[in-house]
């Protein structure tokens, strides 16, 4: 007898068709609108205005005026809300990542990010 199931569509090893495909995220991502600052790329010294449109804990996405670089390292600074951390105050947190995709239409620009490393900041 074959191990495989004789209904099956595609051997086991075969990449499933576009169609049937789901994307996996590895954290549950949190609708949140909040103003960043961020630096990109190796100089970072100017600071862009941001908003974030998603966040989790391995990545955000941000609504920028202009476009970032894939690939490029960014620092930002966000407060997260205490009713979504469920804790008594708000939590400035900050994070370093790279930008893992852009994308533009009109007059918005996103970019997404992963949060490679992040720290809460003192009181």
């Amino acid at each position: 007898m074959s191990p495989e199931k004789p209904d099956s569509p595609l051997p086991p090893s075969a990449p499933a068709p576009a169609h049937v495909r789901q994307e996996v995220r590895c954290a549950v991502r949190f609708p949140l609108s909040l103003p960043v600052m961020l630096s990109a790329g190796e100089e970072q010294e100017s600071e862009i205005s941001a908003f974030t449109r998603n966040v989790s804990a391995s990545g955000v996405l941000f609504t920028l005026d202009r476009d970032l670089e894939v690939g490029a390292d960014i620092r930002f600074s966000m407060r997260m809300p205490h009713t979504v951390l469920g804790s008594p105050n708000d939590v400035m947190v900050h994070c370093k990542g790279r930008v893992v995709r852009c994308s533009s239409s009109h007059n918005e620009h996103l970019a997404a990010a992963t949060i490679d490393d992040y720290r809460f900041a003192e009181h």
